[in-house]
């Protein structure tokens, strides 16, 4: 007997159809004597939907109140769930993520777990009953309902997994496993059997949706065994782990994208020691996220620093350069919008030089300009304009031989 934490995403409880299929993935898990947890997101596109209502109401909306909205959306999965198996003949008991014991800083929109506190999962698991979460939530020490930031509910089940010292994690998606690039956009794209952890957080984190990154540095830093699977069909899936034991031969392993990125420029700003921290630092307090980073010096020992974030934090990072002027002593600020970040991904990139010089050649023969560029041993990523991104995805992942992957 076993303990399994099983996820699953919005698509794959979009519908009562849908609900009932995943009780029976549920229950065929308990058939082989297993006790089970399962993490479940909102349906399809409910919290689209509820965002939507927000934004009619206020182009600005709090970020408490956003929280106590969208965390509605996960109740309803949860109690459809845990009736769907009821149904079948299964003792089950749903659980809003605060019922479950999940503790986050304080942090409206996208907070991060701090604990979790397992003795009421683990009481109702002694009595025999499936255990069904409410994933992307959690609740703050003072009593705050917070959200975990789109794609949440990855890092609550792995987290769980973490906690609960579970054998295996199975995410479960509208997808069959990891695909060397995303298979709705890019011809000959394919299935990977195994990736290692730090490829699959370079890949989470540069744009690939199949997996949160919270979850992946969970699954990486407690060893927590993890397969991503496909909700519908009954096949393997791919097995994220250590040291990746298929595929050795690929140097690239897969190629990310991520469109809605906007380069910063701050122009004349003081060149002092601490000009770059202070900077960053205002940012960060503000909680927004800043990617690649660019600075130079001026002939008149000024610094320009440009830097890349999402576009949906533009006005944000906006208001605070500004509200922040005196502080940080700069002359002005130019925005480019309409820009996407591709990337390159593989552990094999470490003992192969030449890497980012080819994947250089490539955009290059394909006329698409360069804008920035990060590097670290594993990954190469580049921003480019928008209109170029999927140009440039195919023609990398063809320039790799990432089609011809040897199952």
């Amino acid at each position: 007997m076993g303990l399994i934490v099983q996820k699953f995403g919005g698509t794959s409880v979009g519908s009562v159809e849908r609900i009932m299929n995943v009780a029976e993935r549920v229950k065929d898990e308990t058939i082989l004597g297993n006790q089970v947890v399962v993490v479940v997101s909102a349906m399809g596109k409910s919290t689209d939907q509820l965002v939507k209502l927000a934004k009619e109401i206020s182009p600005q909306p709090s970020k408490r109140e956003m929280d106590m909205l969208l965390t509605t959306g996960e109740q309803v999965s949860i109690a459809l769930l845990s009736m769907a198996l009821n149904q079948k003949g299964l003792e089950a008991v749903s659980f809003t993520g605060w019922q479950a014991g999940i503790v986050t800083e304080p942090v409206h929109g996208n907070a991060r777990i701090t604990d979790v506190r397992t003795e009421a999962i683990e009481s109702q698991l002694s009595h025999r009953k499936v255990v069904i979460v409410a994933g992307f939530q959690g609740i703050t020490e003072s009593g705050e309902i917070t959200t975990l930031g789109r794609g949440g509910s990855d890092t609550t089940a792995v987290a769980l997994a973490a906690a609960l010292k579970a054998d295996r994690c199975d995410i479960y998606t509208d997808v069959t496993g990891v695909y060397t690039t995303d298979p709705r956009y890019i011809k000959g794209a394919r299935q990977l059997k195994s990736i290692s952890y730090d490829e699959m957080l370079e890949l989470a984190n540069l744009g690939a949706g199949v997996l949160h990154p919270r979850a992946v540095e969970f699954a990486k830093n407690y060893q927590v065994r993890l397969e991503v699977r496909s909700s519908m069909e009954k096949i393997e899936g791919t097995i994220i782990e250590e040291e990746a034991t298929m595929e050795q031969n690929l140097v690239v392993r897969g190629v990310a994208f991520e469109d809605q990125i906007t380069k910063v420029t701050v122009l004349g700003l003081a060149n002092s020691l601490t000009s770059l921290s202070t900077i960053f630092t205002t940012l960060a307090q503000h909680h927004i996220n800043v990617d690649i980073i660019i600075q130079s010096t001026t002939e008149a020992g000024a610094a320009n620093l440009s830097f890349s974030i999402k576009t949906e934090d533009l006005m944000e990072t906006l208001k605070v350069l500004e509200d922040h002027k005196e502080l940080l002593g700069y002359e002005q600020i130019d925005a480019e919008n309409q820009l996407s970040k591709v990337s390159i991904v593989g552990s094999g990139m470490i003992s192969n030089p030449g890497v980012a010089a080819r994947m250089f050649e490539v955009l290059a023969s394909n006329q698409i300009q360069v804008k920035m560029v990060s590097t670290s041993e594993i990954k190469v990523s580049a921003v480019i304009e928008e209109e170029n991104m999927l140009k440039a995805v195919q023609a990398l992942h063809n320039a790799f031989e990432l089609s011809s992957v040897t199952e």
